[in-house]
């Protein structure tokens, strides 16, 4: 990991938001880390270190905090974009799956000429919880050929053992709370 990111900072630049989006939740704001060029420059910098360990042809970006981080890393390492969306907001032709939230249930799609077989991955998402999001995401581009390099999130919620749904693929975090 870079030295330049200051894991302290980054921690207490994100805010705890109660009972959002419902009551119950306590949810991780990642927006001041996003308002502070330097921090989030040292973010992308953190991923970009990890993620170079690994042979990677595609960044794939979970909608819709991960669409923050993937594109920024895509240039940063001379990569292909591929976005995992909500249902309904890919104009192509899709590979959906339905999933389970920590509060709720949802649809993803990627198209389904997003990859070619045997294309190795790395997917990115703000937050894994529960690891539904995750898991989802990795089973579409599993089915569609492509091998699940590594997973990058910048926070994990370590208490609800998301990343247990993710088997055996590596996942590599920030910041963990509840270890």
């Amino acid at each position: 990991m870079t030295p330049l990111l200051d894991l302290s900072h980054l921690k207490a630049s994100i805010r705890d938001i109660p009972n959002f989006p419902k009551e119950g939740i306590l949810f991780r704001d990642i927006t001041p880390v996003l308002q502070d060029a330097s921090l989030f420059s040292s973010v992308i910098d953190a991923f970009a270190a990890e993620m170079s360990k690994y042979e990677i042809d595609l960044i794939i970006g979970i909608e819709s905090r991960g669409f923050i981080f993937s594109p920024a890393l895509a240039y940063k390492m001379k990569k292909g974009f591929v976005p995992v969306r909500k249902k309904g907001k890919l104009p192509c032709e899709t590979k959906q799956v339905s999933y389970s939230l920590e509060y709720g249930e949802a649809v993803l799609e990627i198209h389904r000429d997003a990859l070619k077989p045997g294309m190795r991955v790395v997917i990115i998402d703000d937050l894994l919880a529960t690891g539904g999001t995750a898991q989802a995401a990795a089973q579409l581009v599993e089915e569609l050929g492509g091998k699940v390099e590594l997973f990058v999130f910048m926070v994990e919620l370590a208490f609800l053992k998301g990343r247990d749904k993710l088997g055996t693929h590596e996942v590599f975090s920030l910041i963990k709370y509840g270890d």
